[in-house]
């Protein structure tokens, strides 16, 4: 029996399966190329053969016109527009870092400048970026911009294995011997079951690198005997409420913080029945309802930016882009 001969290398179908595997099949709609694609992303498996028969049998009556017409890019104002109209997620599901930071910023404007002045918030990426090594010490460069220690509280949002919690640095500015601003660190979970204890190993460290970036005199032993509290504070219903219920604990202690923050007086207002969910729905419909403003007027705006860019031309508006 003769040798099966294999059909003859053909550069022209290795570009096209190239361009399949890096192409969307969209790409490709109703033509000999998308039934390739189509038979090629599904079980079935193409042979060099299978595709020129497609092709042999396809080519003159779905021809393939991709890349034949020029493709006009989007100019800026339209990726803009397309950008600002992007759903905002709802702030009773789980927030992804971006999300969160659009809702801290609604919740840090609806305070006034003055009552700004005694706090400051990290953004909440810091503390994971922190945690890796690559990325430490442009963290703790970020920090010290900040000037944390001429705060009373500083705000650290954690993002750790899917699940928000609130770190706050109270009186960092001030001595240890104190009997009234004695420095001390707040850590808000939600989510006892969770065990906040476990992030102590990386906070310790986290407020050890801090002290040294900033210079400060205080020494390790000192540093290491700042009190981590951990207040039992209400509880979220289920696994994706936490991001909101950080933003509420900042919104609340914000609004409750006293100018001096007492060891002996702890908990203070951080108890199990701090607030209940009737405020909490409150204050989550009053964020949404603010973000969702802030949108359209951003529409708006971009809109109103696109139509100054009209233009006629031998009677035919255009758009420039």
């Amino acid at each position: 029996m003769g040798k099966v001969r294999k059909p003859p290398h053909s550069p022209e179908f290795d570009i096209t399966i190239a361009k399949l595997l890096e192409e969307s099949i969209s790409k490709h709609r109703s033509c000999w190329l998308h039934i390739v694609a189509a038979q090629c992303r599904g079980e079935k498996t193409l042979t060099l053969t299978d595709i020129k028969e497609i092709k042999k049998r396809f080519r003159h009556t779905s021809p393939c016109f991709f890349g034949t017409f020029p493709q006009r890019k989007r100019s800026k104002s339209s990726k803009r527009v397309v950008a600002s109209r992007h759903v905002i997620p709802g702030i009773r599901k789980k927030l992804d870092t971006q999300t969160f930071e659009q809702y801290m910023e609604v919740v840090w404007k609806s305070f006034s400048e003055e009552k700004r002045m005694s706090f400051v918030c990290l953004d909440s990426l810091w503390f994971s970026l922190y945690r890796k090594s690559s990325t430490k010490p442009k963290v703790l460069t970020w920090i010290k911009k900040k000037s944390i220690f001429s705060k009373n509280y500083v705000f650290v949002p954690v993002c750790c294995w899917s699940h928000w919690s609130l770190l706050i640095f109270v009186h960092f500015g001030d001595s240890s011997d104190s009997e009234t601003r004695a420095p001390c660190m707040l850590l808000l979970d939600s989510l006892a079951n969770a065990e906040p204890q476990r992030l102590e190993p990386d906070i310790r460290k986290f407020v050890q690198d801090i002290y040294k970036t900033e210079g400060r005199k205080e020494d390790r032993k000192a540093i290491s005997r700042i009190p981590l509290l951990i207040p039992k504070v209400p509880q979220q219903r289920d696994d994706e409420e936490c991001g909101s219920y950080v933003l509420y604990f900042i919104n609340l202690f914000m609004q409750s913080a006293p100018e001096n923050f007492i060891n002996s007086d702890y908990p203070y207002f951080m108890r199990k029945d701090w607030f209940d969910l009737e405020g909490l729905d409150y204050f989550r419909n009053r964020l949404e309802n603010e973000l969702s403003r802030k949108a359209q007027i951003t529409n708006t705006n971009t809109s109103d930016e696109s139509q100054q860019k009209l233009q006629k031309r031998d009677g035919v508006i255009l758009l420039d882009y």
